[in-house]
């Protein structure tokens, strides 16, 4: 590697210094840059030709240099008839302006070193394409190894290098003298220019007269580069002392020959003996084989061999060669025609780039791009002719790679991307974008598409002309793919949506709608959620077709795997949009068809959906109460909280009111190994049962086996009677001394209504639910009657759905402690017999007015459906009958949208285990 950069290093400084020697000092370095040596060219291939940019513009050139180094061998005298031989060429060249002649920049300037002028911008010299390269830099440039000339590029060039020699013939009455590959030069375009007037003899006579040109005699003494090269020059130039344009046409025939085989002239010339060739050549040209020009294309044979003729009047003229069958090619006919576009009027122009998209496919790339394309650009500056030019870049930028693309053509479709005027050219030029849009976008830049390619798109979406917004909105989705999600999501969208909102054609609406349908796979799912589809209820207009369009875009947003519509939104928005629209008195059967089949397919997937959510959290509850049911004393422990500060301790049966004391007693009664009992609270203990028992005398017990079902610690079967008065008993203190909490929102209780006196083995606290004891958490109950049953339904209200209202009761008993003893009076009279019937609803505070939750709104019956309860409920482990389903929302509703029947009660009001079970099941499946 690092004997490449050093050959390489070598090089560059080896070429720099060579351009350093050569035109350091010279006047042309004042106003220009030498770049890099490219070709070589003119008398003997003695010009260097360096490529060049002019300081002040910036403006491409070609620098041709001639390095006096090269003429050091040389007498002095010898020296000076080669400068200014050449001089002579150069100065005969700046005088001269044609088309077909070397345009020259910057006129010959000399220094002590070189000579050097500047022309156009060139490729190469006609020999130097042809294989000589003498005077070319080492290595050879690859471009000009690898040349190889086209068949329309030799046609035309042939007519360009004869068009030439008649302008010198006809027109200023010169004979060029010394035509040859040497000096015709290739420009940057491929176009044929001559140079080289070293030899150039001009008339003696009036123009007006016939010409007459005096030509030097042969010196063969002479160095080569004061002399024309020979083996293109005319018999009658060496032989007899003579010349006349007649001369030029017999090399113009050498060089076509030489063109068709590989550069190599007719006739190879001995130079030390240059009479006795020309001799020898004399005689073979009067009876030329036709091998000699048997690679020359056959059309062209005849013209050839009358050039190469060794009568000067049997020669083709060079008006005459330019009007040959040969030259009738449709390439050279279309490239001439280019090189006289300054002639013609915008009328003609027009015509012909209407038909040039036919030409174009038949031409080599290189032709086109550096020949045609070029003459097309142009014509930019002309605005008219913009639309008639445009078509024929965007054909020619198909073929360029996007190298050549951003270099060659995006600098001069720039300006025309923000062209507005005239405003008829600027429809059409904005049509022929549209177009070819998928073209721009893929070899454009990205920041030029940002700059210059889309703001054009946004101006043709708000453009007057309803045909320019239709093929816009048609197109964009040929190419949504190649546009950045910003630009598309901030500008485009928007722009779409404006159109369709804004327009008064329904073609417009419908297809911003179709194109909004096509391009929604570019765009992501809460984007359309959020912007494309609240857009179509905003539409106004309910033709069929704008209808059908809305529908499209549901159904895709619907049925695109990458989108979809979430079921929520389907139930809320697009649904009764859809079926709203559906309805509509414009749409056929098959339209009102397509609705419904797209309306259905939205209510089974939002059904499927919903169902197996359900179906899951169903799953969930029974695992859950599975789990509850096989493990009912873990529900104790999770009633109870973590003892505080203050030797607290959680009160398993509802928070009484009392003090910590009391608190510790009730505790120590549950779990006697934990303390003992004071003599103060051992007597207040007694007086409790004492008056339990009184109760119990006044109301009769049910026969039922009364289990406590919450006690985990229980020492002997002698603690049970007494630990369930107890528990009465604090719960009725509860229940006098604790401010009722407001209802918990989710319950149902106001629709079960109690209609017998809320007394018996159970005790107040088993009726209104909010006490601590009844925090409905299935076999933590601590009191009430649960069947024996596992099949019992008792555990459903352990879900996450029901509220817990043993946290809440708690709350207040702790904010309702006091030291005084409680005050048992108020439930004297609550309890005895002829106590009219108190409702739960009387039983709490009032609700707040408007606070009703959704599960009263949606599945609490009527007011006044309300189901009395008969007797005690324990038939559910202590929780009224009912209400554990009440609480959960996961049911049908239909289970609750109407009164249940009263249950079959036994004469003593509790229901049997067996009939309780079948109720269940009947209910809850």
């Amino acid at each position: 590697m690092e004997s490449m950069l050093n050959k390489l290093k070598s090089t560059v400084t080896k070429v720099t210094a060579d351009v350093t020697s050569a035109v350091m000092g010279n006047p042309v370095t004042r106003e220009f840059e030498v770049g890099r040596h490219i070709a070589s060219g003119g008398p003997g291939l003695c010009w260097r030709i360096y490529n060049g940019t002019k300081k002040s513009t910036k403006q491409e050139v070609a620098v041709f240099v001639f390095d006096k180094k090269m003429i050091d061998k040389h007498q002095k005298f010898d020296k000076d008839q080669i400068i200014d031989s050449l001089k002579k060429g150069v100065q005969q060249l700046t005088r001269l302006r044609h088309p077909r002649l070397l345009t020259v920049q910057h006129p010959l300037e000399e220094s002590r070193d070189c000579l050097a002028f500047c022309t156009e911008p060139v490729f190469a010299s006609l020999s130097n394409v042809l294989g000589q390269w003498d005077n070319l830099p080492s290595p050879v440039p690859n471009d000009i190894k690898e040349y190889k000339l086209y068949d329309v590029e030799t046609k035309y060039g042939l007519l360009q290098i004869s068009e030439g020699l008649s302008f010198l013939h006809s027109g200023v009455k010169m004979v060029h003298g010394n035509l040859c590959p040497e000096n015709i030069i290739l420009n940057k375009s491929g176009a044929w220019k001559i140079m080289g007037f070293d030899f150039s003899i001009s008339s003696n006579n009036p123009s007006d007269a016939e010409p007459k040109y005096t030509c030097k005699e042969w010196e063969p003494n002479l160095p080569p580069l004061c002399l024309p090269n020979p083996e293109y020059l005319a018999p009658e130039y060496i032989l007899s002392v003579s010349c006349d344009s007649a001369s030029d046409m017999y090399s113009l025939g050498v060089v076509m020959h030489a063109v068709f085989n590989e550069g190599k002239p007719v006739f190879q010339v001995n130079k030390h003996d240059i009479f006795k060739s020309f001799s020898r050549q004399l005689d073979q040209l009067s009876s030329m084989s036709p091998a000699v020009l048997n690679k020359i294309p056959e059309e062209v044979r005849e013209h050839v061999k009358m050039l190469l003729s060794v009568t000067p009047n049997v020669r083709p003229d060079a008006d005459q060669m330019t009007k040959i069958p040969f030259f009738d090619d449709v390439g050279a006919v279309t490239l001439q025609y280019f090189d006289s576009l300054f002639q013609r009027d915008n009328l003609q122009k027009s015509q012909f780039y209407k038909g040039l998209p036919k030409v174009l496919p038949k031409l080599p790339k290189r032709v086109v791009v550096y020949r045609i394309l070029p003459a097309l650009t142009s014509e930019f500056v002309n605005p008219d002719m913009v639309p008639f030019v445009l078509p024929n870049v965007l054909l020619i930028a198909e073929e360029c790679t996007k190298d050549e693309y951003v270099r060659l053509i995006l600098p001069d479709l720039t300006p025309v991307f923000k062209q507005q005027e005239p405003v008829q050219a600027s429809n059409m030029i904005l049509l022929i974008f549209l177009q070819k849009m998928d073209l721009l976008l893929t070899k454009t830049p990205a920041e030029d598409i940002k700059n210059s390619v889309l703001p054009m798109v946004y101006r043709a979406l708000e453009a007057p002309s309803v045909q320019i917004q239709e093929l816009c909105l048609n197109i964009i989705p040929t190419f949504a793919n190649l546009i950045d999600y910003p630009s598309m999501k901030n500008s485009l969208i928007p722009r779409i949506k404006s159109a369709c909102l804004q327009t008064s054609s329904l073609a417009v609406r419908v297809n911003s709608l179709v194109c909004l349908g096509k391009i929604l796979e570019y765009l992501d799912k809460w984007f359309v959620i959020d912007e494309i589809l609240p857009f179509l209820q905003q539409i106004p207009s309910r033709e069929p077709a704008v209808l059908m369009g809305i529908l499209g875009i549901y159904k895709c947003t619907f049925s695109h795997k990458k989108l979809g519509i979430p079921k929520e939104h389907l139930a809320t928005k697009s649904l009764p949009h859809l079926v709203s629209l559906s309805i509509d008195n414009n749409l056929n059967l098959n339209q009102f068809n397509s609705f419904m089949m797209v309306i259905r397919d939205m209510l089974s997937r939002m059904e499927a959906e919903h169902k197996t959510k359900l179906e899951q959290l169903h799953v969930m509850q029974e695992e859950q109460r599975s789990i509850n049911i096989s493990n009912p004393g873990s529900q104790s422990e999770d009633i109870k909280s973590p003892p505080s500060s203050g030797n607290q301790i959680d009160d398993i049966f509802g928070s009484s009111g009392v003090n910590g004391k009391e608190n510790g007693t009730a505790a120590s009664t549950s779990q006697p190994n934990r303390m003992s009992l004071t003599l103060e609270e051992k007597q207040r203990l007694a007086k409790e049962q004492e008056q339990a028992a009184k109760l119990r005398n006044q109301q009769p017990l049910a026969p039922q086996t009364i289990k406590p079902a919450a006690t985990t610690n229980a020492q002997t079967k002698d603690l049970t009677s007494s630990l369930l008065n107890n528990m009465t008993s604090l719960s009725s203190m509860s229940l006098a001394n604790t401010p009722r909490p407001a209802p918990v929102q989710g319950t149902t209780m106001a629709a079960f209504p109690s209609t017998t006196p809320m007394v018996g083995s159970m005790g107040a606290p088993v009726s209104n639910g909010f006490n601590q004891t009844m925090g409905f958490q299935t076999g933590a109950m601590g009191m009430g009657m649960r069947p024996p049953g596992p099949g019992l339904y008792g555990g459903m209200a352990t879900t996450t759905s029901t509220p817990n209202f043993g946290a809440l009761a708690q709350n207040h008993g702790l904010a309702g402690q006091s030291n005084k003893a409680p005050d048992m009076s108020a439930l004297d009279s609550l309890f005895t017999p002829n106590k009219p019937k108190v409702t739960l609803n009387q039983m709490g505070p009032n609700p707040t007015p408007g606070a009703s939750t959704p599960w009263l709104s949606q599945f609490g019956p009527p007011q006044n459906a309300q189901t009395p309860m008969q007797g005690v409920p324990v038939g559910m482990g202590g929780v009224p009958s009912g209400f554990g389903m009440q609480a959960n929302p996961f049911f049908s509703p239909q289970n609750f949208s109407q009164p249940a029947a009263a249950p079959s009660m036994n004469p003593s009001g509790i229901k049997h285990s067996a009939s309780v079970n079948n109720d269940l099941k009947d209910l809850f499946g």
